[in-house]
């Protein structure tokens, strides 16, 4: 009863998911500043152009938004050594980590219309620094060469054009491996929570 409960509040949450809200920008606005709100403004003018444009069109348009936001630890921002910011917080405090400005990304194309299954929220490890980052990889097709959608080279290469990113492990929140939940998907589903309540 309990699991039902959940998924049919996640199901109707998720139609009311909506980047336009008066409330949510008022709610910014008080909670930050005025240059908060305009954030969230100048993100509703990016989708309303980007809507008008092509799936890769779309790619481009939300990639150069988002990567413009100051890249911070979590640790300087939340306090805690890893925290998924839904794109509310990510925007509102005007800073975040890899993770932050993947899961912008994959939230802002799948408003735009974007299939949810066409996008891979991707752990690498890059090569110059060995240390582990996070990038958005999104496929045509299930068998196309994957674009990455990154927060450090900010122009959009396919994987191969990549050398510098070595894979370890994709994550897409709508498939289960073995159909068991992993621990990506319990974080994804408490930062879908904080989303649908519009957490800022």
């Amino acid at each position: 009863m309990k699991v039902f409960i959940i998924i049919l509040f996640l199901i109707f949450s998720n139609l009311s998911a909506d980047f336009s809200s008066e409330s949510l920008i008022k709610k910014v606005e008080k909670k930050y500043n005025r240059f908060a709100k305009n954030r969230f403004i100048a993100l509703n003018k990016m989708i309303k152009i980007a809507s008008k444009k092509d799936e890769l069109g779309k790619l481009e348009k939300v990639n150069d938004f988002f990567n413009n936001v100051p890249y911070a630890e979590d640790r300087d921002i939340y306090g805690v050594s890893d925290y998924w910011a839904n794109p509310y917080e990510f925007l509102g405090k005007d800073r975040g980590d890899c993770e932050d400005y993947v899961i912008a990304k994959y939230f802002v194309l799948k408003y735009l219309g974007v299939s949810t299954k066409k996008m891979f929220l991707s752990y690498v490890k890059r090569e110059d620094s060995k240390s582990a980052h996070m990038v958005l990889l999104y496929f045509n097709t299930p068998s196309s060469e994957p674009l990455v959608l990154d927060s450090i080279v900010k122009k959009i290469f396919p994987a191969s054009k990549r050398m510098d990113l070595k894979p370890i492990y994709n994550f897409n929140p709508d498939i289960l491996k073995n159909g068991k939940k992993t621990s990506a998907h319990r974080k994804w589903d408490r930062l879908l929570k904080n989303f649908m309540e519009n957490k800022i």
